[in-house]
C-alpha cells in the first residue's frame, strides 16, 4: 500500500507496518496509564483538614489495610492533590488522539476515492435520502468523542490552575469530568476493535494504489547512489524524471532502458526490478522498517508484550 507523508503518496508500505503503528501508540498508552495507577496508588487517610492529625494513628498501616502501596509524606498535598486525575485525563486525551487518527484513516479509505477498505454494516450507517450512501459513522462518534475528553481535561486544569492550598470547594468539580471519561473511552475502544476486525480490506485496490505512481522515485535514486552516483545528483535526476512523468503521464517503470541508459550509464536493467513497489517494501528489512520479515518479528515481538 502506499505510504503518506502530508496525505501525499510518498514510498510504498506493507498494510501489516501501518497496523503496528498504532500498536505501538497503544503500547505506550497502556505504560502511561500503568504508571498513573502509580500516583492513584497513594492513601490521603490521616491528612486530616490540611495540618495532619494529633490522634496517634498508623498511616502506613491503615493505607496497607486499604490495599495501597504508598502514603502522601505531606498533608498539604494529600488535601489538595488532583494530579493523579489530571494525569489520568491527560493519558486519556493522548489514547483518544491516537484513536482520532486511526478513525480519520478510517473514514478517508473507506471513501469511493481510496475504497482501501469497506465497513461493517454493524458499523456503519445509510443517508436519509441517498441510498447509495454507507457512511462511517461509529469512527466519526469516535473522532467526535475526541473533544469531549479533551474538554474534561482541560475543564480540570483550568479548575485546579490557581486554587491557594490546601482545600478549596471548586475541587468538587474533579470527579464529573474523570467519570464521563472512563464512561467515554472503554466504549470507543471497544467499537473501535470491532470495527476494525470486521472490515475488509481491498488489498487489491492499496497494492494497485502503489502502481501508477511515483512513490517508488525513492528506490530510484537509491539504485544510483548505490552503484555510486552522489545522492545530490541521483535525488536532482529522478526529480526531473518525475516531473516529466507527470506531464507525460509515464511511470519510472515505464521508461525504456534505453532512455535510462542516455540518462546513466549506471541504469541497467535490474532497474525495473527494484522499481517493484513489493521490491521496496522487502528491502527495508532494518530495525522497525516495513520489510516483511521484519513487521513479522515485530508481530511476535507485540504477541509477547500482549502475554
Amino acid at each position: 500500500m502506499p505510504g503518506y507523508t502530508h496525505l501525499q503518496h510518498a514510498q510504498p508500505l506493507s498494510y501489516a507496518h501501518y497496523l503496528m503503528a498504532y500498536f505501538n501508540m497503544l503500547q505506550r498508552d497502556v505504560e502511561r496509564f500503568e504508571f498513573n495507577y502509580q500516583h492513584t496508588d497513594i492513601s490521603p487517610l490521616g491528612a486530616a483538614a490540611l495540618a495532619g492529625t494529633t490522634f496517634p494513628i498508623d498511616r502506613e498501616f491503615s493505607a496497607q489495610k486499604l490495599g495501597l502501596t504508598e502514603v502522601y509524606h505531606n498533608s498539604l498535598d494529600a488535601v489538595s492533590d488532583r494530579d493523579f486525575s489530571l494525569e489520568f485525563l491527560s493519558n486519556a486525551s493522548i489514547l483518544m488522539m491516537h484513536l482520532s487518527r486511526l478513525c480519520e484513516e478510517i473514514i478517508l479509505w473507506s471513501s469511493y476515492e481510496f475504497n482501501y477498505l469497506q465497513l461493517s454494516d454493524a458499523y456503519a450507517t445509510g443517508s436519509s435520502i441517498m441510498p447509495q450512501k454507507k457512511n462511517s459513522d461509529m469512527a466519526e462518534l469516535v473522532r467526535g468523542k475526541t473533544g469531549r475528553v479533551y474538554g474534561n481535561l482541560m475543564g480540570l486544569l483550568t479548575v485546579m490552575k490557581s486554587l491557594p492550598l490546601a482545600y478549596n470547594k471548586d475541587m468538587q468539580e474533579d470527579k464529573e469530568g474523570v467519570f464521563d471519561t472512563v464512561k467515554t473511552i472503554l466504549p470507543a475502544i471497544k467499537v473501535l476493535k470491532e470495527m476494525l476486525a470486521t472490515a475488509t480490506i481491498n488489498k487489491e485496490k492499496m497494492a494497485q494504489a502503489t502502481q501508477r505512481d511515483f512513490s517508488n522515485a525513492t528506490e530510484l535514486a537509491d539504485y544510483l547512489a548505490n552503484k555510486g552516483m552522489p545522492f545530490r545528483q541521483a535525488h536532482e535526476i529522478v526529480g526531473e524524471l518525475v516531473l516529466s512523468g507527470l506531464q507525460t503521464d509515464t511511470m519510472l517503470q515505464e521508461i525504456p532502458l534505453e532512455k535510462y541508459q542516455e540518462i546513466s550509464p549506471l541504469i541497467e536493467a535490474d532497474v525495473y526490478q527494484a522499481l517493484e513497489s513489493k521490491v521496496a517494501v522487502e528491502r527495508r528489512n532494518s530495525l522497525g522498517g516495513t520489510g516483511f520479515a521484519q513487521i513479522k518479528a515485530e508481530i511476535i515481538r507485540a504477541q509477547e508484550l500482549l502475554k
